[in-house]
């Protein structure tokens, strides 16, 4: 008989039939729980194991998501191989999408079958211009000066535009202007390149891999210092096409 079963008997025999004693129930779920813990591979080691791959999976469903970047459309400040924490929280209870912001979005049915990363330049009702006489994009009658994240050498777009951009959707483009698929390209298309804010997955807030590269994604300054839009954005139309993905 083990030590643990010889416990429980002398126990039992100090407490009589009929006794009125309240038995102590959480000790019991107690002894009980580490009786099941010894029994299985690992002991507590397990059962603390399952806990936190339980945990993790919840933070990653509803709070913060890893994705890996899968091109260089991001560069200079994402590149292949970087693994991003996705921030789910950032636009729920009321926040949206702010111009300047590094997002994830489900592009499904507009860019393609898959999640893509971009950076915000226009919101709902915005009017974005490119370009003005300097080269540079222009949103809500200003200039914006894309200097500290623009890719080297690459022009704000080499493509030119001048759209209003629908409430509930956003305007977006990637970093390496000149390797990247993005609203520009789906001008024409249903949905005319502009992303429904529904389908943002959460803004992008740190570098997480590789450790070398560690770092926390800021807003834009110049974005910031973008006015409000002076109008409301027209409906927004649906549609299809392709662009290049990120990996959760």
């Amino acid at each position: 008989m083990d030590a643990e079963a010889q416990h429980t008997e002398r126990d039992r025999s100090s407490h009589p039939a009929g006794s009125e004693e309240i038995s102590d129930t959480e000790g019991t779920e107690e002894r009980s729980r580490f009786a099941l813990a010894d029994r299985l591979p690992g002991g507590r080691i397990t059962l603390t194991v399952l806990f936190c791959l339980f945990s993790l999976l919840l933070l990653s469903r509803f709070v913060i998501q890893p994705f890996q970047i899968p091109s260089g459309s991001m560069e200079p400040g994402l590149r292949i191989g970087d693994r991003v924490l996705v921030n789910k929280l950032a636009y729920r209870f009321g926040a949206e999408p702010r111009r300047g912001d590094v997002v994830v979005f489900d592009g499904t049915g507009y860019f393609g079958d898959a999640d893509y990363i971009k950076r915000v330049v226009g919101v709902g009702g915005d009017h974005v211009v490119c370009c003005d006489r300097q080269g540079r994009i222009e949103v809500n009658g200003r200039s914006v000066d894309e200097s500290t994240f623009l890719f080297p050498g690459d022009k704000p777009s080499e493509v030119s535009f001048d759209v209003a951009v629908p409430d509930g959707t956003l305007f977006v483009l990637g970093d390496h202007r000149g390797d990247s698929s993005d609203s520009r390209d789906h001008l024409g298309s249903p949905g005319g390149g502009m992303i429904p804010v529904d389908d943002v997955i959460g803004r992008a807030d740190w570098i997480a891999w590789p450790l070398g590269h560690w770092t926390s994604l800021e807003r834009a300054d110049d974005y910031a210092r973008v006015p409000a839009a002076s109008g409301r954005g027209t409906p927004a139309p649906s549609g299809s096409s392709t662009a290049d993905g990120v990996h959760g």
